[in-house]
């Protein structure tokens, strides 16, 4: 016998055997109303595997990037980066003999080591150096008053060791190096050369001619670059881009210097609180303490305006400036 609680449950059980079948059929079909389960995501197809004995083709990974084509890497920008390798043999050899005698100063990696030495890798000297011909006399001689002394190696363990620390500064391209991808070239020539001959016939033009000294210059310098540092700095840029040049002879500045007995005049090397170094017509340098204003010193320098215009340059003046240098060819 059934009591009205046995045919309640009899009647929720043929409720739920009979709304099952509905609510899974419809789990399966897409979602097109607000509130409903979203469409399940459609199956990945399987990579297609390469034919057989085909060696060569391998199956795309997920997320994988493509690897970069061979020889397609932008040239290297550093003097450093650019050097041409030499054997593995001078490298081992100079590997040797740089952990056996400098380590323990320079560092294993020549980032400085316990002893004090200097960081070889951001060295001046080494940096500049092209072919040994600035740390092989310190090598060879020391540096007095320093705790460099001179170490007896033959000519070729020197070079070798060159060669070594060179090698180490080719493999700095992460740190202190350019960003990846091809080299950002940069626009120049952006200003207004009209605007550039106004302020150069009003600044520049009481010491400089577009037909005279600077007659074809963009010829001579194509680089707008090279151009640009070459007259901001006054014809000082230095370094290994086009048009660019040491300080000419002409524009070096002259020191005299009155001694109590004597004057000394020559071109002008160094000058400081405490010295001047005068470079002597035979080529010697002489040097001459300087307490306060006593020897007095006399400096002319011819690119003394420039100093001054450094100052007073804006990104306008400048940009125009080239703009209109450039169009002298």
């Amino acid at each position: 016998m059934r009591g009205p609680t046995g045919i309640a449950l009899t009647l929720l059980a043929g409720v739920a055997l009979a709304a099952g079948p509905r609510v899974a059929a419809r789990q399966q079909q897409p979602s097109t109303g607000a509130g409903t389960a979203s469409p399940q995501p459609p199956a990945t197809q399987a990579p297609v595997p390469p034919p057989p004995g085909d060696l060569t083709q391998q199956p795309p990974q997920h997320g994988a990037q493509p690897a970069e084509p061979p020889n397609e890497r932008p040239p290297a920008p550093f003097p450093a980066h650019q050097r041409p390798q030499p054997a593995p043999a001078v490298l081992e050899r100079g590997k040797t003999m740089y952990l056996s005698l400098c380590s323990a100063c320079h560092g294993a990696d020549a980032r400085g080591g316990q002893l004090g030495g200097v960081n070889l890798l951001r060295s001046a000297v080494v940096l500049g150096d092209r072919d040994g011909e600035l740390v092989v006399p310190i090598v060879k001689n020391g540096r007095p008053g320093t705790a460099m002394a001179a170490i007896p190696m033959p000519d070729a363990d020197i070079m070798a060791v060159v060669a070594y620390i060179h090698s180490l500064q080719a493999q700095g391209d992460i740190q202190g190096g350019p960003p990846p991808g091809p080299p950002v070239v940069l626009n120049i020539l952006v200003g207004d050369a009209k605007a550039g001959a106004a302020y150069f016939g009003t600044t520049c033009a009481s010491c400089h001619s577009a037909t005279g000294d600077l007659a074809g210059l963009a010829g001579r310098v194509p680089d707008a670059k090279a151009l640009q540092n070459l007259w901001v700095s006054g014809g000082r840029a230095s370094g290994h881009g086009p048009g660019q040049r040491p300080r000419r002879a002409e524009n070096a500045a002259s020191v005299k210097v009155t001694l109590p007995d004597e004057v000394v005049q020559g071109r002008l090397v160094r000058l400081d609180d405490f010295l001047v170094i005068v470079l002597l017509e035979d080529g010697s340098t002489r040097t001459i303490r300087r307490n306060g204003d006593s020897p007095a010193v006399v400096v002319a320098d011819p690119l003394a305006r420039h100093n001054e215009l450094l100052a007073k340059y804006t990104d306008k003046d400048i940009h125009d400036v080239t703009a209109y240098l450039a169009t002298l060819k």
